[in-house]
Order: structure tokens, then sequence, then C-alpha cells
């Protein structure tokens, strides 16, 4: 093993905290990443790593040369990368919500996965802001404005709401004609772990954004849930419309108070600050977008 792959090899192994997850990351065995890090200290003369039988962590000599060879190998990738007949290829690790990419990525995967051959791609799902560095992940995209500042954030699209209920709420509640109707009635709440607290509805009026809150019988911190309890009747939602389509179309769902609708939310690719683009993380950012575009042309058109 030369020394670009050893120092390759040892920023997993940092980054991910594991021998063995590293070894998955970049296909070797176990034995083989485990030999290259003490081949490493033996010609440096130094303790990289701390190790326990449950966690491996840098030392501080370790943690100096993670920076210097994470910056080195970026500068390598990027400097590659700069000519236009770089293709992408490797292993491209994203973090994406699931309902988004089923509806906005999955239909479209094959033919990028065929104009890109030598990608391979591992999509995990989730909704909370991975550590990006540490678990191995290339990119992330999320719903909503980040507030977290180490990351560079590209927006691939805005997210048309609505407003909705059953028609077995309906029956029992009334249908709210304006946002002053929606006084007596119920909403499902969505608890928000970014605010520690249930969301308001929106509703523009005039240009200006008008807040609500409405009692809640139930509330849920998950999106299917939400949908779920909405759809036995329980309250009002406020969800992104392209998940609301077939209920419409069946009539398990209603739209409510269209003239005065949520603000879109955006939709962001995340990725570190202090990161070069590789050519597959820019060649995933570009495809993303073409394909929020195309199955959301009305708000993409807004990003």
């Amino acid at each position: 093993m030369d020394r670009l792959e050893a120092m390759q090899v040892f920023t997993r192994v940092v980054a991910r905290r594991s021998f063995t997850l590293a070894a998955q990351d970049v296909g070797l065995p176990r034995s083989t990443v485990t030999d290259a890090v003490k081949q490493l200290e033996a010609r440096l003369g130094v303790r990289l790593l701390n190790r326990t039988t449950r966690h491996v962590s840098p030392t501080l000599d370790g943690e100096a040369y993670d920076r210097r060879c994470r910056a080195i190998l970026a500068d390598i990738e990027d400097a590659e990368g700069g000519f236009a007949g770089a293709r992408p290829r490797g292993l491209l690790r994203v973090d994406v919500h699931g309902t988004l990419a089923r509806h906005f990525m999955l239909p479209g995967l094959p033919d990028f996965l065929a104009t890109y051959p030598e990608l391979e791609l591992y999509m995990s799902e989730g909704d909370r802001l991975v550590d990006l560095v540490r678990e191995g992940i290339d990119c992330v995209l999320r719903v909503g404005v980040p507030a977290d500042s180490d990351m560079i954030a590209r927006r691939v699209g805005l997210l048309e709401e609505a407003t909705c209920a059953a028609p077995a709420y309906l029956e029992r509640h009334g249908t709210p004609r304006s946002v002053d109707d929606l006084a007596g009635h119920r909403m499902v709440g969505f608890w928000s772990s970014a605010s520690a607290s249930v969301m308001p509805m929106e509703f523009i009026e005039e240009g200006r954004a008008r807040h609500v809150t409405l009692p809640a019988t139930v509330t849920v911190n998950g999106a299917d849930s939400l949908y779920a309890a909405a759809r036995l009747g329980l309250g009002i939602i406020q969800v992104p419309r392209y998940r609301l389509e077939e209920d419409f179309a069946r009539g398990t769902l209603v739209p409510l108070l269209t003239d005065t609708p949520p603000s879109p939310t955006p939709v962001n690719l995340l990725y570190p600050r202090d990161r070069q683009l590789s050519p597959r993380v820019r060649a995933f950012i570009d495809w993303v977008s073409r394909e929020f575009a195309a199955r959301n042309p009305r708000s993409a058109r807004d990003a």
C-alpha cells in the first residue's frame, strides 16, 4: 500500500471511529486496514490512534495528521476533478428524507447510474443533521432552512405546501372558509426536534405570513404518523402537496384555505464548508437539481 492509499485508509478510520466500518468503506479486509495504520505509526514514530475494544479515536498527533491528510487528499481530488475528462467514480454516500428520495430521486436513478457506470451509491434515510465527516457521508438532502453554519447549502427546489383535513373531520367540525374560521378547529400537532416545540400553521395573507396554533388532541414527530392521523379525522394538517395528490384524487383528504396557502418549503443539499467537491458529488448535486426541476416544475422555477 502506497502513502496516498495509507492516508485514505487512515482518514476513513478517524472519520468512522472504527476499523471495521473504514474497511467496509474502502473495500479492504479489516486486517489490511489495521496493518496500514500500524505501518503509518511505525514510519512516523508516533501513536496516531487510541484503541479500545469498542472505540477508536485519534490522539493529538493523530488529529493533526488527519487534518493534513484530508487537505492533501482533497487537493489531489480537486486537481484531478478540475479537468473536463474527469469521470465521477467510486462510492458516493448520501443521506436523504425517505419520502423525498422515493418521489424525486428513485424514478430517475437508473438513468443517473447508467450515465456514470463507475459510480456506486449508498443512500441512507433520516431527518437528523448527521455528522458528515464522522459518519462518512458526502452530502445530505434536507427539507427546511439549514441552521448549521459549518455546512454549505445548495437549494435544489421548493416544495409547495397545502392545508387539508379528512372528510370525517370536516363533517364534525365544519369546513373553514377563511383563517378566522379556524377558531374552534383542531390540528394534528407536529413536534419539531429543531425548535423543540409544536410547529404552528402558516397562512400567507396579502403577502404576509400569519401563524396559527390550534389545539391538538394528537401530536406526532413523524411525517407518516401525521398523514395517518389526518386521514383518521383527528385534525387539520399542513404538509408538502406532492404527498397529497393521491389523497386529493381519492377524496381521503380535502384541500382547505387554498387562497391563503403556506409559504413553500426549501429543499437543500448540504455538504461540509471545508471540503472540496469531488466529481461524484458535483454530478450528484447537478442531477438532483434537474430531477427536482422535472418533477416539481412550478416550485423549482422559484428555487
